[in-house]
């Protein structure tokens, strides 16, 4: 299987990509990829293609084989499902074939600066997620979202007016609450079907305690644990927060404070010490994270025991 790597830095490019006319706007646009329509996407069965792009992108699809990667996993997607990205985010192809209509919004940054949903965009973490985080819709969220892109594509082919852009990002500005509050269905509904979440996270996180036993000792960072669990840093957080009430750092900070008032109680054990076989380079910022989680000292918490 031959593989392509293809990195866009104009939507006309994408456009010319797809074999689809020049957008109407060269900052905005919406393209429809359908298998009745023979193109480079839809035509990859036997290939292996690399996207990237400069631009925004939001995408509904239906695929009905093949895998789509973020990363090195891949994720099921069969049904109705959302795929968004920023800037510079790649998505990998593997001989994919595309059911009906896959519909993608493409919107460069320059289109919505100077509007509040520029703001709004840095809020939605599901635009820097990855690995197997697709946005999975049920049949009425499906329904929902597909009427929406059908108002903003109605909009975006309708005769260009001093109205069009801001009625294109109102209805942008809502499909994205809508896709938030599905995330948060999606996140919920994982917690009540898997609620081990957290017990993976602890597991990995020691295990790269354990790794680092005879080496230069460091505290877990969450980009490691994440990677380690085939997740993003905020997709994982996101989920933990969800089922936990914490956000990854804060469960991160929880466990290693739990290590620390065992290893405290040993007899031969100094602040020091604990610091350090818990990753810590100064024994002063674990005393004063320690002091913030417990109210106490680790000498006042040794002390308490005594």
């Amino acid at each position: 299987m031959t593989m392509q790597r293809i990195h866009f830095t104009e939507l006309t490019e994408f456009h010319k990509f797809l074999g689809l006319p020049a957008p109407e706007n060269p900052l905005f646009s919406v393209v429809s990829v359908s298998s009745r329509k023979p193109g480079n996407i839809t035509s990859c069965a036997d290939k292996e293609i690399v996207l990237s792009s400069d631009f925004y992108s939001i995408s509904l699809k239906h695929i009905t084989s093949g895998e789509i990667f973020y990363g090195r996993t891949k994720y099921d997607c069969k049904n109705g499902t959302m795929i968004f990205m920023a800037p510079e985010q790649e998505v990998r192809l593997v001989g994919l074939n595309i059911e009906s209509t896959g519909r993608t919004i493409l919107f460069h940054e320059d289109f919505i600066r100077g509007h509040k949903i520029k703001e709004e965009i840095r809020k939605y973490n599901y635009f820097s997620y990855a690995v197997n985080e697709a946005l999975h819709l049920s049949p009425k969220e499906e329904q929902m979202i597909s009427g929406l892109i059908d108002q903003i594509e109605a909009e975006y082919h309708n005769n260009q007016d001093e109205f069009s852009k801001e009625l294109i990002l109102s209805q942008l500005d809502t499909l994205l609450k809508y896709a938030n509050r599905f995330y948060h269905r999606q996140f919920l509904h994982r917690k009540e079907n898997s609620s081990d979440l957290l017990d993976k996270f602890i597991d990995e996180m020691e295990g790269y305690i354990a790794d680092n036993r005879q080496e230069e000792k460091t505290i877990p960072a969450v980009e490691d644990i994440a990677n380690a669990m085939a997740m993003t840093p905020r997709y994982l957080s996101d989920a933990l927060k969800v089922e936990t009430g914490k956000t990854a750092m804060e469960n991160l900070h929880l466990h290693l404070i739990n290590k620390a008032k065992d290893l405290l109680l040993k007899p031969d054990a100094t602040v020091a010490t604990v610091a350090y076989d818990l990753g810590f380079e100064y024994p002063q910022y674990f005393a004063r994270l320690f002091k913030k989680k417990t109210g106490l000292t680790p000498t006042e918490y040794r002390q308490s025991y005594n």
